[in-house]
């Protein structure tokens, strides 16, 4: 297999290039990096590549027994299909979650004041289960009748 990759070598030789990286050209701080991966993270759980394919409406209607349109922001009995609104409504959501789970992980540092190890612990737990239940909820009003016995 490795004279596979060098066998290409033995015939072209490599140039000798020297290239300078730009003065403007920094590395990016971890916060920064942090909030690209967490936007996308966004973006991504919520959609956006379903969004630009298939370009749903940002939220759907009904009519009701009296004949008025009424606004709908989840598309019911599709599991595979979104509005707009609902895909970022998830997205939020989940983005609640994991930030809970990373306030979680942050609380270890043994400089924290005891207080503020509490106060981080309820906020992540909040997250955490707000997260989940409403993530849950939305579940049920997508499919009714999910999860139950």
């Amino acid at each position: 297999m490795e004279r596979l990759f060098t066998f290409p070598f033995l015939l072209v030789e490599v140039p000798n290039i020297k290239l300078k990286r730009p003065t403007w050209l920094h590395q990016p701080s971890p916060k920064t990096m942090f909030a690209i991966v967490l936007f996308s993270y966004f973006l991504v759980t919520g959609g956006i590549i379903y969004d630009v394919i298939v370009e749903p409406p940002s939220v759907g209607s009904t009519t009701d027994e009296h004949g008025h349109s009424r606004p709908v922001a989840f598309m019911p009995y599709r599991v595979n299909g979104q509005y707009i609104m609902e895909g970022l409504a998830s997205s939020f959501l989940f983005s609640m979650g994991g930030l809970g789970f990373i306030v979680l992980d942050g609380i270890h540092s043994p400089l924290t004041p005891k207080l503020n190890r509490l106060l981080l612990t309820t906020v992540g737990f909040i997250c955490v289960l707000v997260s989940f239940f409403t993530t849950w909820i939305f579940m049920r009003m997508k499919l009714p009748g999910y999860l139950q016995s």
